[in-house]
């Protein structure tokens, strides 16, 4: 299918081949009609892309906050990778479109086959042919009401959730400052529910297109005619409220909203304008400044928009969903006419065209509409992503292989900042295919690292016996069931930790182990590979006598919104990271744990762990999200028979004994391993030798990381049975 997007690093525009998305659960898979080009939002994306890299970062110091962040945590290269890695990727525009229902996911029974819809959310209503859309995301278009108005649903219940957060009442007057799409969509909104309008803004074909739709007046937001008709519809006392849903770089509409607002009047902010608050006029009139968050209670929540949790009505009334029914319904009555909005429809196949004229100013739209063509009927469904089990028994035995062909099930940001860049430069290793629920990430995989293909169809992956070798990079609560298909399967798997978030799903996967007679598996716990680290185990050498083991992983707060915080799916933070820490200790202490005990901090955000060992050795882990973030993530010392290691964060080790060895000097990066790790998986694939880590190890390293949410839930030590 084809899709439309943008390189955010060089700002080129493209109409792409990517794959078709699979159908998953809770959603429908939509065939666009018509979406809608916002001549707001995206054109001040892809103009942001078209800046230098210095435009980019003044345009956008939230996001040069991370880097530097990122930097002192990981170090210049390894920051440099990610950022670049982010930039030289396509990226998807677009977020309101109409379609048709394609195919219907399991758990879905408000919609069918064939139904028109309109959606929402800019990973979901893509400029694209096809779309999965989840339940919250989309609503089903009133009889009557045409393909090519519904796709303006997105941008409606925007500025519906801006209307109601400023409560507008019957006989009210309001000031919309800012007349494009959204403004015009505001005026006709409030004009419904009985409120007067006074509109303002620079461009006079703007002003006349809001008086048509119901303003009572509009004009520039410098004359005197905007303030003698607010005056005149006020009685002097100034408007009850003003809806900022302007942008660009002037403070001239929050002057404008202090000056024509009555005393304790409500100021709305829509748009994306600039708000330097003049404190004395915004003081002396006690006004109150409220924001609007997009398309309404809901959005940003990843319970309500992909795992469809709704909110219950009587709590919240107006929730993105009910917002976007609520403004389709408006259209189909009459209430709200988009029509005179429309200035520009163009073939999808012309998508880049069109914007370049946008950005060129060639073209001058309020709205441009993207037209998709009609499908035959008879054409083949989108391919889906339930993969049936394998009932295969292939033997353990391996021959020596080259190349060895490499499938990835997953290409986030670990996979392609850590992993793929290692492997693609790799000599004897040919990367398949890159299997992803969204297209365009499977696309960018394919370009960027020469994966001779990219689909979502992951059935197709593990039934084809060209592949050798499955990486599984997806989220966490994805990896068990995914490792078990791929070993029924046949395929040497690699899986990102955490190998399972549970004891049932650690035996789902041990349990294919021993119906296939498939153990090739490696988990991708990297740091016992680190150079560093191993250097300094090297220096220490062999022990005689029990050791104790400190170490502190300062792993900072998450940001709004990651799906780390997403524990009744994803699992706890330490469930899905802690591995890492406990195989390291369980690698220098060569032995597996036979005891945890776990104790936390109110929250279970700040952890203590404590390991023991077979011959009395102990090792505790501290994992503090509450640190400073200028701290080093990663300090770890190790004390037995008269000597100590001391590992600084992979930038400098230390053994201190009768001799003392300190690393001879600063590494470039932060090498946690996965050079290595990858090079030693890559061997054992290839000559069908053994794996870098046995699997016993990795059992024991995912059943200990599992008994920490067991100690912490009973408050005493977790034997780990089985364990010697």
């Amino acid at each position: 299918m084809k899709q439309v997007v943008q390189n955010y690093k060089s700002g080129e525009l493209a109409v792409l081949d990517v794959p078709v998305p699979g159908c998953k659960p809770g959603g429908v898979l939509v065939r666009s009609a018509f979406s809608l080009i916002s001549t707001g939002t995206e054109m001040m994306k892809v103009s942001e892309a078209g800046m230098s890299m210095l435009g980019k970062a003044r345009s956008r110091p939230d996001q040069v906050a991370k880097v530097m962040q990122s930097v002192a945590t990981n170090g210049v290269p390894a920051t440099y990778r990610k950022v670049m890695g982010k930039l030289d990727s396509y990226t998807p525009l677009g977020y309101s479109l109409c379609g048709v229902v394609e195919e219907v996911g399991a758990g879905i029974d408000d919609v069918k086959v064939g139904d028109l819809v309109a959606c929402a959310g800019n990973e979901h209503a893509l400029h694209a042919e096809l779309n999965w859309v989840p339940k919250n995301l989309y609503a089903p278009v009133p009889d009557g009401l045409a393909p090519r108005h519904a796709a303006f649903g997105t941008v409606g219940s925007i500025a519906m959730q801006g209307v109601r957060q400023g409560e507008p009442q019957l006989g009210e007057v309001a000031l919309v400052i800012g007349l494009g799409l959204i403004g015009q969509l505001v005026v006709q909104l409030l004009t419904a529910g009985g409120v007067r309008v006074v509109g303002a803004d620079p461009d006079p074909s703007r002003c006349e297109l809001a008086e048509s739709l119901g303003a009572a007046a509009a004009g520039d937001p410098g004359s005197a005619a905007v303030e003698a008709a607010v005056a005149e519809l006020t009685d002097g006392h100034g408007v009850d409220q003003v809806y900022l849903a302007a942008g660009g770089g002037s403070n001239q509409p929050v002057e404008l909203a202090a000056r024509l607002c009555r005393d304790r009047g409500r100021v709305v902010d829509i748009g994306k304008c600039r708000l330097d608050l003049p404190w004395n006029a915004y003081y002396e009139k006690e006004l109150d400044v409220r924001f609007s968050r997009s398309y309404g209670p809901g959005r940003y929540d990843p319970s309500y928009e992909l795992e469809g949790r709704d909110y219950p009505i009587g709590y919240v009334r107006w929730t993105e969903r009910r917002n976007l029914a609520c403004f389709l319904d408006l259209m189909a009555r009459g209430r709200v006419d988009v029509e005179p909005l429309i200035s520009h429809v163009a073939d999808f196949d012309d998508a880049v065209e069109t914007y370049q004229r946008l950005k060129d100013g060639e073209l001058k739209a309020i709205t441009a509409l993207f037209r998709y063509p009609e499908q035959d009927a008879q054409e083949t469904e989108a391919p889906s992503v339930a993969v049936p089990a394998v009932n295969v028994k292939p033997t353990p035995a391996r021959t020596a292989k080259t190349p060895v062909r490499l499938a990835f099930v997953g290409a986030g940001n670990y996979a392609t900042s850590m992993l793929l860049p290692h492997l693609a430069r790799r000599e004897g290793v040919e990367l398949a295919t890159v299997v992803t629920t969204t297209s365009l990430s499977g696309a960018n995989a394919q370009r960027k690292f020469g994966f001779k293909e990219a689909t979502t169809d992951l059935d197709a992956v593990l039934g084809d016996k060209s592949v050798d070798a499955v990486f599984v990079v997806t989220r966490h609560s994805s990896h068990a069931e995914l490792t078990r298909q791929a070993l029924l399967a046949g395929k040497t798997v690699f899986v990102e930790k955490p190998l399972a978030l549970t004891e049932d799903e650690l035996a789902g996967v041990l349990a294919a182990v021993e119906e296939s007679g498939n153990d090739r598996l490696q988990v991708g716990f990297n740091r016992r590979f680190a150079p560093l680290l191993q250097e300094a185990r090297t220096h220490f050498g062999t022990r005689t006598g029990p050791a104790h083991l400190r170490y502190l992983v300062n792993a900072g707060r998450l940001t709004h919104g990651s799906w780390y915080l997403q524990q009744g799916t994803e699992g706890s933070r330490f469930a899905g990271e802690g591995g890492h820490f406990i195989d390291t200790a369980s690698w220098l202490l060569d032995a597996d744990p036979v005891s945890v005990y776990a104790t936390a901090t109110s929250g279970n955000e700040d952890l203590q762990v404590v390991l023991r060992y077979p011959d009395g050795s102990t090792a505790t882990i501290s994992y503090v999200t509450t640190g400073p973030s200028g701290f080093p993530k990663e300090t770890l010392d190790l004390v037995a028979d008269g000597r100590a290691l001391r590992l600084d964060d992979f930038v400098r080790a230390s053994v201190y004994g009768r001799k003392k060895w300190v690393s001879s000097r600063l590494p470039k990066a932060r090498d946690k391993g996965q050079n290595a790790e990858l090079a030693a998986f890559v061997k054992a694939v290839r000559t069908g030798g053994p794996m870098p880590v046995p699997l016993q190890s990795l059992v024991a390293t995912t059943a200990a990381t599992l008994a920490v949410q067991a100690g912490l839930a009973g408050g005493v030590p977790v034997t780990l049975a089985g364990s010697k």
